[in-house]
């Protein structure tokens, strides 16, 4: 029995201009929705993320508590539970799949909230990764919609050194001898498998390896963590799907579409919502430079670094209580 809902769309026209046909946002809510409709809060899903896995932020001792808020946790496109290649109709799946950008699940997530759940106003969109950047790219879409926004190890715009490191984890995933553009008959075991390796690298700061705390994660040595990323990949996504969301996080620009025409700076400055960037000093994908960049434009932001070994997957819940707990901190504050 399914746990989340599904909300058909019908035929979309994605940004690039072409047709998302048959769409479907799968979704799951938390709490309910209070009389005047200013509990609301989108939890978006990170890049390996669902909203299974969107539920480690979720808690009743958690700033993201269902007792006191309405938490709307949607899929991204690509993930396996909305539409994705591995799930899509006949003629668009696998390597058909068109590309989606972010302008395009916001577009639909905007859809899913004002005609299906007839919400109105949203108190915060938070998340963590991919899901921080639809943080970002909620409040310049619908920047009357949204009071407020906190991405955490996010960036709204991908870097270009962030764009080399997917293309390196894809580059190693298409290499397998099964790959077949895309064209496979059977998962490309190995291609994946070195995906989730290379990943790993990256996943989990310098510091991370050299003070040994994979350990912490049950992990006897190093090879142990990697072998262990490489199985997670191969047994639990197909191939389609992960570099259907690795496109979609390259393009990742708040500036792109008709609103703002690649006006990167006057994307930031048309933000309405208060903001706090919290981005973690050691993460390896989205650097803190970056946020600082987009405090100087985003009017009323403020950043708030989080210094952890754990890099990037700081943020992963159970793995850094300190992140934890200043989430959780800066997330009371934006909502009081």
């Amino acid at each position: 029995m399914k746990d989340y809902e599904k909300f058909k769309l019908g035929n979309i026209k994605l940004l690039s201009g072409k047709i998302l046909k048959s769409a479907e946002l799968a979704y799951k809510t938390y709490g309910t929705l209070n009389k005047s409709g200013s509990n609301v809060i989108v939890l978006p899903t990170f890049y390996t993320g669902s909203h299974i896995r969107n539920e480690g932020f979720i808690g009743k001792n958690r700033a993201l508590n269902p007792n006191k808020y309405f938490i709307i946790s949607v899929n991204m496109f690509g993930n396996g539970f909305s539409s994705s290649p591995n799930n899509s109709i006949k003629n668009q799946s696998g390597s058909n799949f068109p590309t989606l950008t972010l302008w395009d699940n916001v577009y639909c997530q905007h859809k899913l909230i004002t005609e299906k759940l007839k919400i109105k106003k949203i108190a915060l969109v938070t998340g963590w990764s991919m899901a921080g950047c639809q943080s970002y790219q909620w409040a310049a879409q619908y920047p009357n919609m949204v009071k407020a926004i906190l991405p955490f190890c996010a960036s709204s715009k991908t870097s270009i050194h962030n764009h080399v490191f997917l293309e390196g984890v894809k580059a190693a995933l298409t290499a397998d001898k099964s790959w077949n553009k895309g064209n496979y008959k059977k998962q490309p075991v190995e291609g994946l498998k070195a995906f989730g390796r290379i990943y790993a690298g990256w996943a989990f700061s310098q510091n991370f390896y050299r003070e040994e705390l994979y350990k912490k994660l049950g992990y006897k040595n190093s090879e142990e963590l990697l072998n262990d990323w490489a199985r997670d990949h191969a047994k639990n996504w197909d191939a389609n799907n992960l570099l259907s969301k690795l496109k979609t996080w390259q393009l990742n620009d708040i500036s792109k579409g008709p609103i703002y025409n690649n006006n990167y700076v006057k994307a930031l400055k048309s933000i309405k919502a208060k903001t706090i960037l919290m981005p973690c000093n050691q993460d390896l994908y989205f650097r803190t430079e970056d946020n600082e960049y987009e405090k100087k434009f985003i009017p009323h932001s403020s950043i708030r670094p989080i210094d952890s070994s754990f890099g990037h997957c700081a943020a992963n819940p159970g793995n850094d209580k300190n992140f934890e707990k200043e989430l959780d901190k800066n997330i009371k504050e934006l909502l009081n």
